[in-house]
């Protein structure tokens, strides 16, 4: 992955790092909840900073090229297109149907899909990456 020099990543409830100085990133297990799911090791501190989001979001947005932006923005169109869909009357869809031949509940189904986050792929372990 390529680090993006001097880009800010959020780490959660206002906290903020410049993404060429994050070192580490380490989930936490043990206490992992709301506000507490990564420590990220960072230059210059001897103790992480507790970060609220998730090692993979944080990564994410360290390597974040102008396309990711522009992908998480058509996600959160096609979010708000499926949230107004969902609010469609009965009476609508099938006025959408029968005139426009405008299946509102296909619609629906596929934008589902294409939200649906990607299968979760089971990390290494850091002691693996040695052996």
């Amino acid at each position: 992955m390529d680090i993006k020099r001097d880009r800010m990543v959020f780490l959660g409830y206002g906290k903020y790092w410049r993404s060429d100085r994050i070192l580490g990133l380490m989930p936490i297990e043990e206490g992992r909840g709301p506000g507490q799911r990564t420590n990220v090791f960072v230059e210059g501190r001897a103790d992480p900073i507790v970060a609220s989001r998730t090692e993979e979001s944080i990564l994410e947005d360290m390597g974040a090229s102008d396309d990711s932006f522009q992908t998480q923005a058509l996600r959160e169109a096609t979010r708000e297109l499926l949230e107004a869909f969902h609010e469609f009357s009965p009476v609508l869809r099938r006025a959408l149907q029968h005139e426009h031949h405008f299946d509102v509940e296909k619609w629906e189904l596929h934008l589902s899909e294409l939200l649906r986050p990607a299968p979760v792929i089971e990390p290494a372990g850091q002691d693996d990456l040695f052996t």
